[in-house]
């Protein structure tokens, strides 16, 4: 497995990511990948990890603006974490948040949340175990904070 920033070639295969884990629910274009994850202009780093020329799965991380549609704290960092299905429970999140940890702590980023769906048993129990604590909730979602060292 090979852990590298995304770059603009990455959008098909983040696109194929999406697409397995939210098909009809969510955005999942190559386009949108491009512009929300790889080159959007919050966008701190995405990351992926591929393995023999496909990509397993990606995390983002972007700084929270005044106004942000995840209600966060302007000045913290927002993480996003993308799995395929077929790489799940492999190492693939560990090994992507060391390098969003780097890009967190190069960006001088003290908080990072993570908005997590209150149905996603597995995302609650990723970002946990990534260091990640409860810090508030909403109807929909529970948010988690990763105080950066």
């Amino acid at each position: 497995m090979h852990i590298r920033r995304a770059t603009p070639d990455d959008a098909q295969g983040i696109s194929n990511v999406l697409m397995r884990l939210y098909a009809d629910t969510k955005p999942t274009s190559p386009d949108h990948a491009h512009d929300f994850y790889i080159t959007h202009p919050d966008g701190i780093q995405c990351t992926v990890a591929e393995e023999n020329g496909m990509i397993l799965g990606f995390q983002a991380l972007k700084l929270a603006t005044k106004g942000n549609i995840y209600s966060v704290t302007p000045g913290w960092g927002v993480i996003g974490t993308h799995i395929s299905p077929d790489a799940a429970r492999k190492g693939v999140g560990a090994a992507l948040f060391a390098e969003t940890k780097k890009a967190a702590k190069n960006a001088g980023l003290q908080k990072v949340d993570a908005t997590i769906g209150k149905t996603n048993t597995g995302g609650l129990a990723y970002y946990e175990a990534m260091g990640f604590r409860t810090y508030r909730t909403t109807d929909s979602a529970i948010c988690k904070c990763y105080e950066v060292d």
